[in-house]
């Protein structure tokens, strides 16, 4: 039927019109898709990746896993039978340039490669990270050699911590606990609670950045700001894992706004 026709259409006639003419574009994720597994309990990782990503081209799809609210070693362990499944329901069949999982001391728990199988048997092959892995890759990035941790762990996963960024070529002279083990409370530890401990950290030895873990805090948006305090590189496991994602699906390009992790060249 032609526009013509359709114009001549009178009241109470019905027009179907099929095989409607329509072409294809590289769709809302054509610079990135990033696939997001966040925990169960996570009520910021979301709302931080809102801000970081809002870049045209770039998308980023999100499925949760089981967790326990309470964060030690035993609880975060059993995250590990889940990932392969959580992993499967992101975009099956589609394309995805690389797949988080969004949880720190997990990663400490579970362990890297661990965590990376997981996600492979259901997306072989695919670029993988962590916000420990992409932690340790901007601060690498950043050129930081002695770093203050600011966490909301207790102390045994506080130690666990240490000695795993320490196995990797960065020391943790300084650090900090919040000292807390639900996970959905540490969510609502305010934004001024942590700029005062960034502050106090920043100030009690001769550090290169200071690493805020833990995908519930929030850090994102004050990330830039808090440089400017105290004059060393800030990031989180957020911010870090954003990053990193971006990198590890081509992106390249700085992002306004978020410090100087965003600032560097790709």
């Amino acid at each position: 039927m032609n526009e013509s026709a359709l114009r001549q259409v009178g009241p109470g006639q019905v027009v179907s019109l099929s095989h409607m003419p329509f072409a294809f574009d590289g769709g809302i994720a054509h610079r990135a898709a990033i696939g997001l597994i966040v925990l169960a309990t996570d009520q910021t990782i979301e709302h931080e990746f809102r801000q970081i990503l809002a870049i045209d081209g770039v998308a980023y799809y999100e499925t949760r896993i089981r967790n326990a609210a309470e964060i030690n070693p035993t609880t975060l362990a059993e995250m590990e039978k889940g990932l392969a499944g959580a992993t499967g329901l992101i975009l099956p069949g589609s394309r995805l340039d690389v797949v988080a999982y969004g949880c720190t001391s997990g990663t400490v728990v579970i362990g890297e490669e661990q965590v990376f199988a997981r996600i492979r048997e259901a997306r072989p092959g695919i670029a993988c990270t962590t916000p420990i892995t992409a932690a340790i890759a901007g601060l690498k990035a950043l050129g930081a050699k002695r770093i203050a941790l600011l966490t909301p762990y207790i102390e045994e996963v506080n130690q666990m911590f240490r000695g795993f960024i320490e196995a990797r070529g960065i020391e943790v002279p300084v650090m900090g606990s919040f000292n807390h083990e639900n996970d959905i409370e540490v969510a609502r530890i305010t934004e001024e609670s942590i700029r005062e401990a960034v502050r106090r950290l920043a100030a009690a030895g001769k550090i290169d950045a200071v690493f805020v873990s833990c995908t519930s805090l929030r850090v994102a948006a004050i990330a830039e700001s808090l440089e400017r305090e105290v004059g060393l590189p800030v990031t989180s496991s957020n911010h870090a894992l954003a990053w990193h994602c971006l990198r590890l699906a081509g992106y390249r390009e700085p992002v306004a706004g978020f410090g100087s992790l965003f600032r560097l060249p790709g």
